[in-house]
């Protein structure tokens, strides 16, 4: 038996300008976007690369949801984007127009640096080291 995660809930105020900035700024694809109600989308967008967790994009649908919109973990870091290319994504996403909250910096398990979405989630963009255990 196995198990793994395939949508995480993101709630968002606008679908169009939510798909807009992962597609734009972060070079996400569309992985679907069908209607099902006049009111509600199923929505995946997904990093570009093989397999992984998808974001489903949910629309608020009341005051307490929108309240949630951009602070879905009360400030934390929300999402990790994992690359292989730190240095190449990081300045690409500049570039793009995309605001970092903490600059890049070295840790012992890889180069980190926080980034936040157009409705203010935080997420570490990190590029992780490959550690040797010594037995």
């Amino acid at each position: 038996m196995a198990q793994h995660l395939t949508h995480v809930t993101l709630v968002v105020k606008d679908y169009d300008d939510t798909i807009k900035f992962y597609t734009e700024k972060l070079d996400f694809e569309l992985v679907e976007d069908t209607i099902l109600s006049e009111a509600k989308r199923w929505v995946l967008i997904s990093p570009k690369g093989p397999g992984g967790c998808c974001l489903l994009l949910a629309r608020a649908a009341n005051d307490d949801q929108a309240k949630c919109v951009g602070n879905q973990t009360g400030g934390r870091v929300f999402l990790f984007l994992h690359t292989d290319e730190f240095w190449h994504d990081y300045f690409a996403m500049l570039d793009k127009g995309v605001h970092f909250t903490r600059e890049p910096i070295e840790e012992p398990y890889g180069t980190v640096a926080v980034f936040e979405d157009l409705y203010g989630n935080l997420w570490d963009l990190i590029q992780t080291k490959k550690i040797i255990f010594k037995v």
